[in-house]
């Protein structure tokens, strides 16, 4: 076997490794059939959240288990491909064998990086709010880019993507959105996003076709299961209502319907524009238990979460992550030094990379790279 092909064997091996540690594999299959008896017990579905919260975590368990096999039944596989196509002097089968190791690399390595998303809420959906910060008008065009990066992102994922709320600019773009995106890991693989996201770029806006920076600000919060307690005080709370605006034709809401919910102990406002008063309360409420949810997980992991605790100003010095489009391109995480200068590929919600680096990191305290360079 050539020392190439050996290298990407141990990574392989190494992905498997880690996976089985995650999984903790010496318990899961005792652990399968936990949920195969409860599964089974007639009285299941009387509480019916209760039951669907545990046909989600047996799936992802049944998937983990799938995963692993499959990994290590392909990693075999092509190992004995590759030792009978050497014993035949069949170079045509070893490359087959060969490449199809390099794919299986690749896909071990992604689940390696699905098994980060082991935290309290890693697997619920997710509430993502964007909002233009320092520089008028293009920082509410670059909100709106960062709007359709993420749902172009979800949509990839084969995610559910819901337009909660939306405040249009003055002149262009959007000064704040407010989406629900459901499936599974959503919070787990979009909770790195949080933070200030800064653009450079030559305004469109400008007749000089002078060099602009513009800051949005992305905050990312789970949507927390109804059999999580949090305990919000009527006296606590500001229900307003108020007569929502659209872009026009045919989906503008005409009635006060929409509903604005301010937290007065901590400030947190959410709000909703569907066309039911009913429904706009109930989502904004849930909205804002999300939000004191993530708060206190913010101070569980202030070390993960710190970007939470330090909000700052979406302007200089806050940024997480820079997109420059001019005078180079190139797209740079400030957090774990990742990189690529495929920034139109990033803008269409090409984001894995960036998120999977930040996983790595958060995990390690160091960037996957680094984490490669000590092996």
């Amino acid at each position: 076997m050539r020392a190439e092909t050996q290298n990407i064997v141990n990574a392989i091996e190494k992905s498997i490794d880690l996976l089985a540690q995650r999984m903790d594999w010496e318990t899961a299959e005792y652990r399968l059939e936990e949920f195969n008896a409860r599964v089974e017990d007639p009285t299941l579905w009387d509480d019916p959240e209760g039951a669907q919260k545990l046909m989600r975590e047996r799936q992802m368990l049944v998937d983990q288990i799938a995963g692993l096999r499959a990994i290590k039944q392909d990693l075999s596989d092509n190992l004995e491909l590759i030792e009978l196509g050497e014993m035949e002097d069949d170079a045509d089968v070893v490359k087959e064998a060969e490449d199809a190791l390099k794919d299986l690399k690749v896909r071990a390595a992604e689940k390696e990086l699905e098994a980060l998303l082991d935290g309290e809420a890693d697997g619920n959906d997710t509430f993502l709010e964007i909002n233009s910060g320092a520089g008028g008008t293009e920082s509410c065009d670059w909100a709106s880019i960062l709007a359709r990066m993420y749902v172009r992102w979800a949509e990839k994922k084969g995610y559910k993507v819901e337009l909660q709320s939306e405040s249009p600019g003055e002149e262009a773009g959007i000064k704040s959105a407010a989406y629900k995106i459901s499936g599974p890991n959503a919070y787990g693989w979009l909770k790195s996003e949080s933070g200030v996201h800064r653009l450079v770029r030559i305004s469109p806006y400008d007749s000089a076709a002078r060099r602009h920076t513009s800051f949005s600000s992305v905050w990312v919060y789970p949507v927390v299961d109804d059999n999580i307690e949090i305990e919000v005080k009527p006296n606590d709370i500001r229900i307003d209502t108020y007569r929502s605006s659209g872009a026009g034709g045919q989906h503008v809401n005409t009635t006060d319907s929409a509903v604005r919910i301010t937290h007065l102990p901590t400030g947190i406002v959410t709000t909703s524009s569907e066309k039911s008063q009913h429904q706009n309360r109930d989502i904004a409420m849930k909205a804002l238990k999300s939000r004191l949810y993530q708060m206190e997980l913010d101070r569980r992991n202030a070390d993960i979460n710190g970007a939470h605790e330090a909000k700052g100003d979406a302007g200089w010095g806050n940024q997480i992550r820079s997109y420059v489009l001019q005078p180079y391109q190139m797209v740079k995480d400030l957090r774990t030094g990742y990189e690529t200068s495929d920034t139109q590929g990033v803008l269409d919600g090409a984001l894995d990379g960036l998120m999977a680096a930040t996983l790595a990191h958060g995990a390690s305290g160091k960037s996957r790279a680094e984490a490669n360079a000590d092996d």
